[in-house]
């Protein structure tokens, strides 16, 4: 059976019988597989997963598994604002998603975006003069708010609006690209939103030391 094969060679038993469809099948064989496995099919297969409960695949600078995913809302003209502070979070393996350069030059632009906002861990709006009225910022930032993710705000000359203004913006006063990540890593490691999952990344990150002979127990 085709679906057999392909569920095999991505590692998943296939121990069912053939039920009534192929489609009943598949969600009992898919029981307790994990989203990031399915996603990873879901993109394989070119599968729109619209306006169904299918976990949405990430972007494809996201799909490693490696990386705290962190969306970055900014106006187009602020774009190398926003990669520079994308590239002072890499050190912390904080992999910031910033939509006109992360990208693939042959990636549907929406499309892309999309799965960004439908996978990221948390949000970071860059609320330089303007922002308040870009209809696609404003979008992204309500998506931020609709999926209760963690949202930072970084005022560069604009004060937060809407949803998001009861929160106390992160102020850049006279501080480097590079201050403001640290700031940013400080912030996601203490919430309790944010937390858990990016210790996670770190310890996957982190090397693990090596056994010696000495330490294996007879």
């Amino acid at each position: 059976m085709d679906i057999d094969t392909y569920l095999q060679e991505n590692g998943i038993d296939t121990p069912h019988q053939f039920g009534e469809s192929k489609s009943d099948y598949v969600k009992i064989t898919l029981r307790g597989v994990s989203d990031t496995h399915i996603s990873k099919m879901v993109e394989d297969l070119e599968v729109d997963v619209t306006g169904t409960s299918l976990p949405s695949p990430p972007p494809k600078n996201w799909t490693d598994g490696k990386t705290f995913r962190l969306f970055i809302s900014h106006l187009a003209q602020d774009k190398d604002k926003a990669t520079r502070l994308r590239d002072c979070l890499a050190p912390y393996y904080i992999g910031a998603f910033v939509a006109h350069q992360d990208i693939f030059p042959t990636a549907p632009w929406q499309v892309e975006i999309e799965r960004a906002l439908s996978t990221m861990d948390a949000f970071v709006a860059v609320h330089t003069k303007g922002l308040s009225k870009s209809m696609w910022a404003q979008q992204e930032i309500g998506f931020a708010v609709a999926r209760r993710v963690k949202i930072i705000s970084l005022k560069m000359g604009e004060d937060p609006t809407g949803f998001i203004s009861k929160h106390q913006a992160l102020p850049r006063l006279n501080r480097t690209a590079e201050q403001i990540a640290m700031e940013i890593n400080t912030i996601l490691l203490s919430d309790e939103q944010t937390s858990t999952r990016l210790k996670e990344i770190i310890d996957i990150n982190t090397p693990k030391p090596a056994i010696e002979d000495d330490d294996i127990p007879f």
